[in-house]
């Protein structure tokens, strides 16, 4: 007995919205181009003859990595100055970032208790400090270094602050969005029996939102790990700067070198993120 008319459509279209699909993908193609016109995007230069020559003689400098003990010695002194400043920075970072949590998380009002409705002056003062937000992460940390530099100097007071500011607009954002997706029943019960709005969201919102709360502010440690060695290019110390030095004296063993503790770093970070979100289940 042949198949139902039905049964054969499905088995030739398996995928009903296939047209839908293929349409997107025309629209998303139709829209990249322009754009990678617009930013003079030519990768057949990466397979010039000319850029693979100059490409194999810049490499053939990285071998072997620097490995001399007074080389070793100040690659752990910068890398160890890398990881202060980043670190430094994210705490300042946190001590910003927190408070502003609890002030944009809409669960975590007060007036809508009852009524659901949030009163003008509450509304207002949420509204600027998401503003504010908004401006602090809007900022480059590379920008914020180059103006900390021109103000305070050279060193890496400049990345900390840099890292400070524009991360409490990062943390700060993407915290409150956290907090947002969970189950706010427990907060709401807290709140509504006279808990004060840490207490609430201590004991009510964090322990849902612990584990992806954990992660990203590793994530973002390992980002201003990232961050202060690029800002270490405009002075503001640790293992860039020194990067831009090697870089300048060609010395690309030094350069490998720092590269591989760039790997490590990152591996490290990485490492820490996993161990602390196994530990919180």
């Amino acid at each position: 007995m042949s198949n139902p008319p039905l049964l054969k459509h499905r088995s030739a279209h398996p995928d009903p919205a296939w047209r839908g699909r293929v349409g997107m993908a025309v629209l998303a193609l139709a829209l990249l181009w322009p754009m990678m016109v617009a930013s003079e995007f030519h990768p057949a230069l990466l397979f010039d003859w000319q850029s693979l020559q100059a490409t194999g003689r810049f490499l053939a400098g990285f071998v072997p990595p620097a490995h001399s003990a007074e080389f070793l010695a100040l690659l752990l002194r910068e890398t160890w100055q890398t990881v202060a400043i980043a670190t430094a920075g994210l705490t300042l970072a946190l001590l910003g970032a927190i408070p502003a949590t609890l002030l944009v998380t809409e669960k975590m009002s007060i007036s809508r208790l009852g009524t659901g409705r949030m009163r003008l002056a509450s509304a207002l003062l949420r509204q600027s400090v998401r503003w504010l937000l908004v401006l602090l992460r809007s900022v480059p940390e590379l920008v914020w270094a180059l103006l900390f530099v021109r103000i305070i100097g050279l060193g890496p007071t400049a990345g900390v602050l840099a890292i400070a500011l524009t991360y409490c607009g990062m943390l700060g954002k993407v915290y409150a969005e956290i907090l947002e997706s969970t189950d706010g029943h427990a907060s709401d019960a807290l709140l509504a029996n006279g808990s004060g709005r840490l207490a609430a969201l201590l004991y009510g919102a964090l322990p849902e939102a612990a584990s992806e709360l954990v992660s990203y502010t590793v994530y973002r440690w390992e980002c201003a790990i990232r961050g202060s060695v690029v800002m270490g290019f405009v002075g503001a110390g640790g293992l860039g700067q020194r990067m831009d030095e090697s870089m300048k004296m060609l010395s690309g063993g030094e350069v490998s070198s720092m590269l591989l503790v760039f790997v490590l770093l990152v591996a490290g970070a990485d490492a820490v993120s996993k161990l602390l979100r196994r530990r919180l289940g």
